[in-house]
């Protein structure tokens, strides 16, 4: 498979805010010292009134956001991934979510394509820490265009979303002008032996898996999970009914993830064979994107090898 372009996730969603912003006056940015890595820089150029530079003080951003939201704003708080999970923890869980309020909560650099940025940057475990979150709603984009569609959509939601997606050009493969439905998974290929299920950059391998698997004579289908809560349970229960087995696949520990949420399901409804494709109990380390995701085993190859062990415990 060749996609048709490359771009970075981030840059759908910087596009989308300028755009929303434009559309509506309620709509606020703030940003904690890292508004060009966030691609916040056109909206703040565009409304400078609607734009609050917090610095490296991620639990004032927090703060601040539930401000405006409980003035009618809708606020769009933005930072790495992992700052703006572990590090303001507290206040998310407390004056966010606790108080289900309208705060959009955006999470750039997420997993371990950070790369060469190392272990403190790449954190794995944040999709786990905010599905946790009662009133949270939390979405992992896969591409330029599905993250540009997220942000239209979660500027509509009434609620607090945690919207994450990554820092690396990544293949550009999903319809442009989606229409993006919070908690609705996507059915990307069909297939009879195996269900593919994966989420964020994770989303292109398994296709490319797909096709792999149909030279070996393994027809899998593949679903694209963009919403990881609410989880859409019945498309994954009809599709699994049919496979009779599953592979997870996201850029996320196996504790806390998709996979995780999905074994729950499964445990609960129908019982079948299931192999988690994530990193294994580990921090992450310093390197290329592509050489990080070879080692942590959240390549193609790794997705094959995962749906050559289930299909033969059908």
């Amino acid at each position: 498979m060749i996609p048709l372009n490359f771009k970075d996730t981030r840059s759908g969603f910087g596009e989308a805010l300028l755009e929303i912003g434009k559309e509506n006056s309620a709509i606020f940015a703030l940003c904690a010292d890292l508004t060009g890595s966030l691609k916040m820089d056109a909206f703040k150029k565009a409304f400078p009134e609607r734009f609050i530079q917090t610095g490296i003080a991620e639990a004032n951003m927090i703060g601040i956001s539930a401000g405006l939201a409980l003035s009618g704003k809708i606020p769009f708080c933005g930072s790495f991934a992992a700052f703006v999970t572990g590090r303001v923890y507290d206040q998310v869980r407390m004056v966010v979510a606790y108080s289900n309020l309208n705060v959009k909560i955006i999470a750039s650099h997420a997993g371990i394509t950070v790369g060469e940025d190392g272990a403190t940057h790449q954190i794995m475990e944040d999709i786990g820490l905010m599905k946790m979150l009662p009133n949270m709603t939390v979405i992992n984009t896969c591409d330029f265009n599905q993250t540009k569609a997220a942000t239209f959509a979660i500027a509509k939601h009434i609620g607090p979303v945690y919207l994450r997606f990554g820092r690396p050009v990544v293949p550009n493969f999903t319809p442009e002008n989606q229409s993006f439905e919070i908690g609705k998974a996507l059915l990307l290929k069909e297939g009879t032996d195996v269900t593919i299920i994966a989420t964020g950059h994770l989303v292109w391998e398994a296709l490319v898996a797909a096709e792999q698997l149909k030279e070996k004579g393994i027809d899998a289908e593949v679903l694209n999970i963009h919403t990881i809560k609410p989880l859409d349970e019945k498309t994954i229960l009809k599709s699994v009914c049919k496979t009779k087995c599953v592979v997870t696949a996201e850029e996320h520990l196996r504790n806390g993830g998709l996979g995780d949420y999905i074994a729950q399901l499964l445990a609960r409804e129908f019982p079948l064979p299931m192999e988690i494709v994530a990193v294994n109990d580990s921090f992450g380390e310093s390197g290329t994107p592509e050489q990080l995701m070879k080692k942590y085993g959240l390549d193609t190859p790794h997705i094959i090898a995962a749906v050559e062990r289930v299909v033969i415990r059908k």
